[in-house]
């Protein structure tokens, strides 16, 4: 772990000590992003491992609902060190109906964010997503699926079309009101597939109300 993200992690958690907590939510399947926005004022402070061709191995992620309509994230990754920046502004949030756009992944290693939409369809119990996002110049599909088996159990499946990208299923526990882990299986688009481990243990602190 670099100075840098010494210090950040270091300043993150003084800053939560006085934090109250929030009930645990994923903003996000296991691959892709989604439309709906993180609650203003609740930071998720995430640690993730993973297989090294999904992403960086290992990192920290931080996301932040700045207004009901606008979230900003950051993730910083340790093996190798790298950090991205996303943002995501929701357009119409209408009934079931959600309707978002952003731009994720803008790297400080250089390269341009990726433009993405996302439409999703809320039912409470069951969430849809479908959606596009723009990666070094071709158009890739978004598809997701969300069930909500209980108030401690949830399942979710996505897929993400390009040959780096996977289809992927999915489970999240939420260990307790404000902490919950998501383990999930990827199986990679490019031929011959290959089956790819993924955890993420999020813990949610509201900042402001």
């Amino acid at each position: 772990m670099n100075r840098i993200t010494s210090r950040l992690v270091a300043i993150t958690l003084a800053f939560l000590a006085g934090a109250s907590v929030s009930r645990a939510t994923i903003v996000g399947l296991n691959q892709i992003v989604t439309p709906e926005i993180q609650p203003e004022g609740v930071l998720a402070l995430s640690a993730q491992a993973q297989h090294s061709f999904i992403g960086n191995s290992q990192q920290i992620q931080f996301e932040l609902g700045i207004t009901p309509q606008f979230e900003a994230a950051y993730f910083q990754g340790l093996k190798p060190g790298e950090g991205l920046f996303s943002a995501e502004l929701n357009l119409v949030k209408q009934g079931p109906h959600l309707l978002t756009i952003g731009a994720i992944n803008w790297s400080t290693r250089g390269g341009e964010p990726s433009p993405v939409v996302e439409y999703g369809y809320y039912t409470g119990a069951d969430n849809f997503i479908l959606g596009a996002i723009r990666v070094d110049g071709h158009d890739e599909l978004l598809a997701g699926y969300k069930r909500v088996i209980s108030d401690r159990l949830q399942f979710s499946t996505d897929f993400q079309a390009g040959p780096a990208n996977s289809a992927t299923v999915g489970l999240t526990f939420n260990l307790t009101p404000s902490l919950s882990i998501n383990p999930a299986l990827y199986r990679t688009n490019f031929h011959p597939h290959h089956l790819l481990g993924y955890v993420v243990l999020t813990w949610n602190a509201v900042l402001w109300k």
